[in-house]
């Protein structure tokens, strides 16, 4: 395939051949010629922009144990319509990915993924990290330190054990840090609305609070340098949890919602916007948005987590945590470029180039000779409104309803067409996703 006359993330206009899973060059726009004798496909960009397929290294799929939110096949359709060409499903299933067994089953599953995949680790009081790191593992974690959807939070003695074998693996640890001693049960007394969007989710952020994610952090970052373990932060959403990850030099990333959301859409949205961790203040919000374009923020990522309309009908506190979001990073993100909030290189690295660095897919993450062809072209002067009923995800819903997105017009996972929409219509290719740690 030669997609011609395609301008890079840096501005550059190229063309861009692929042969097989690989890109094969990248050259001046309109200097490579087609192959006549192999019919070589064409797709003639004219200056819409080429990024490297996103990389989300924070999903929950659902598989096994509860394919009615979410499957492989829903959520990595949806993962394909929003350039994401990369996942990495976190461990909090039914069962969860504690041990080798465990991890097996969802390798099973994943095998109908249209996207590459990674399949994170867990740590439970019942977890067997002989079995579990003797596999493929993307990483460990998340490790839950407070509960979260599955009731999976351990205890410090656990932590520190669980993140000692992971350095002694060479695994990287993926960390949700919320110190569950400094929520505020106070918020918990009253009356917390009705149910749904009448819910009054405000005080699920008082509940669970900004204090409890940086000490978290800290506490992470310090039992991390005891054993000299790569550390990754999930989801950060407070200013001084991401301070306390990079001045320790830990990773972190961002959502999409804890960067464009806060506690002023909570009237809107109810128990849609309840997550862990949960929605901020809107002074924290843009604090979390300037450290996402400066570049002290390494990545984002989704924390994709559907969960059905009627589950999320239910009262404040009854309700599950958690949004959906895999096929809408990166078209909210390209949106913010297109109206001068960040630039177009800045995506390109927190949703690519620097997920494959830290996480070591060197293949990934480029638009490179040699690289993956996993490839995402985009036109950013078609925007379109977000809505949850044209998603791919199983679940059908987005607190994004009515924003705009630019969304790819091609996704190419390894040289493969996984996604294509033309004046409206959309096809997809065949599931080709594989593990990325084979």
């Amino acid at each position: 395939m030669l997609i011609r006359d395609a301008r890079l993330a840096d501005g550059r206009r190229r063309d861009v051949r692929v042969d097989g899973e690989r890109i094969a060059a990248v050259a001046a726009a309109e200097s490579l010629r087609t192959d006549a004798d192999a019919d070589e496909p064409v797709v003639d960009a004219d200056g819409r922009l080429l990024l490297p397929g996103a990389i989300d290294v924070h999903v929950h799929f659902r598989q096994p144990g509860d394919p009615h939110k979410e499957t492989w096949v829903t959520g990595s359709k949806s993962a394909a319509a929003g350039g994401v060409t990369t996942v990495v499903d976190q461990p909090n299933t039914n069962p969860p990915t504690t041990t080798g067994e465990a991890f097996e089953e969802k390798s099973a599953l994943a095998r109908d993924s249209f996207v590459d995949y990674g399949i994170n680790g867990g740590v439970t009081e019942e977890w067997d990290p002989d079995s579990l790191f003797a596999r493929p593992l993307f990483a460990l974690g998340e490790v839950f330190l407070a509960d979260s959807t599955g009731d999976m939070g351990i205890d410090a003695d656990l932590f520190a054990d669980a993140v000692g074998r992971a350095a002694a693996a060479d695994v990287p640890v993926t960390v949700h840090a919320e110190d569950a001693t400094l929520f505020d049960e106070s918020a918990r007394e009253g009356d917390a609305g009705g149910t749904g969007r009448d819910a009054d989710a405000d005080r699920w952020s008082a509940f669970r609070t900004a204090d409890a994610e940086a000490a978290a952090v800290e506490r992470a970052v310090e039992v991390a340098a005891d054993s000299r373990a790569q550390v990754h932060i999930a989801h950060t959403s407070t200013p001084e949890g991401i301070d306390a990850a990079t001045t320790a030099g830990a990773t972190c990333e961002v959502s999409p919602h804890h960067l464009l959301l806060s506690r002023d859409d909570l009237d809107d949205l109810g128990t849609y916007g309840r997550m862990n961790p949960p929605l901020r203040s809107e002074e924290r919000r843009r604090a979390v948005f300037e450290r996402v374009v400066d570049g002290t923020v390494d990545m984002v990522a989704t924390d994709h987590a559907p969960h059905t309309v009627a589950e999320k009908e239910q009262g404040l506190w009854d309700a599950p945590s958690g949004v959906p979001g895999v096929e809408t990073m990166l078209p909210l993100l390209l949106e913010a470029a297109r109206r001068g909030d960040l630039s177009y290189e800045r995506v390109r690295d927190l949703t690519a180039t620097t997920p494959a660095d830290v996480f070591d897919l060197p293949r990934k993450g480029r638009v490179e000779a040699g690289a993956d062809a996993d490839l995402v072209l985009v036109d950013p002067d078609r925007p379109r409104e977000i809505r949850g009923d044209d998603l791919h995800s199983k679940c059908g819903w987005t607190p994004f309803e009515g924003w705009q997105g630019v969304f790819p017009d091609l996704t190419l996972v390894r040289g493969h067409v996984v996604y294509e929409r033309e004046d409206g219509a959309e096809r997809f290719g065949a599931a080709v996703g594989e593990n990325v740690r084979r």
